[in-house]
């Protein structure tokens, strides 16, 4: 069973920094992609940030791009999402999300508050 454990969020204030963390444990085999997804109060959750575990390539949504990078430590199996110039739209629960052979599993949340 696979299990994943964020850290990292809090509170900032806009314009503020904050950095979350993502650690995969378990039987984890032939990762394809993890993935930073987050729910607002009353929205649908939403892809965040994504990176490919092989190459690397990553993806962001277009209201974080510039701000938020996304990174990844294929042998710590862990990820991060480094977050800049935050702003009160980034409050949300964020999810750490990873995709493997033919299975995928979520973190059980951070709260990042951004206060105005």
């Amino acid at each position: 069973q696979v299990q994943l454990v964020e850290s990292g969020g809090g509170l900032a204030q806009a314009g503020g920094s904050l950095r979350l963390a993502c650690a995969a444990s378990g039987l984890i085999w032939s990762i394809n992609f993890m993935a930073w997804f987050r729910q607002a109060p009353g929205k649908e959750r939403e892809l965040v940030a994504r990176i490919g575990w092989s190459g690397g390539s990553t993806l962001y949504t277009d209201s974080v791009k510039g701000r938020f990078t996304i990174s990844r430590d294929n042998a710590k199996n862990t990820m991060a999402l480094q977050m800049t110039g935050l702003k009160p739209e980034d409050t949300a629960v964020y999810y750490c999300y990873i995709n493997y052979a033919s299975a995928f599993a979520w973190g059980q949340g951070t709260q990042v508050t951004v206060s105005s």
